[in-house]
């Protein structure tokens, strides 16, 4: 999934005004743009020490039980913290159903341009490839 589709950009409401609640969402491109040259870093050294050819990273804004903290919100005055974990902590854990590892992987986009983003929110969870350079 975009990170397009998750902010609702393209708002298909059929017409109809309604009172526009500002998506939490908003505030993770902003963050995202903020720490992309951080991740990436963590992303190129977990692929380089041979940790996971697939890193992935967990956005939230509250507490999550997966991967290890690499950003704190409270820490940087920003909105998200970010966590970093691999494919493999995934799985491990009950994430990814081991059953759907090969269709993660066909989705999976180049971690050298992109991020990959598990964005948990109090609705749910998604995966989100975000561009480190846009």
């Amino acid at each position: 999934m975009e990170s397009e589709e998750l902010l609702n950009l393209n708002n298909g409401e059929g017409g109809e005004n309604k009172a526009k609640k500002v998506s939490p969402l908003v505030s993770l491109e902003k963050d995202l743009t903020f720490y992309a040259e951080s991740i990436k870093e963590v992303a190129v050294e977990i692929m380089v020490e041979g940790i996971s050819s697939y890193p992935i990273f967990i956005a939230h804004q509250h507490e999550v039980n997966i991967g290890e903290i690499i950003l704190n919100r409270a820490e940087l005055n920003t909105e998200w913290t970010i966590q970093a974990s691999t494919l493999e902590e995934f799985v491990q854990k009950g994430i990814i159903n081991p059953d759907k590892k090969e269709h993660f992987l066909k989705s999976y986009k180049k971690p050298d341009a992109f991020m990959c983003i598990f964005v948990v929110v109090p609705e749910g969870a998604n995966f989100v490839y975000y561009p480190y350079s846009k």
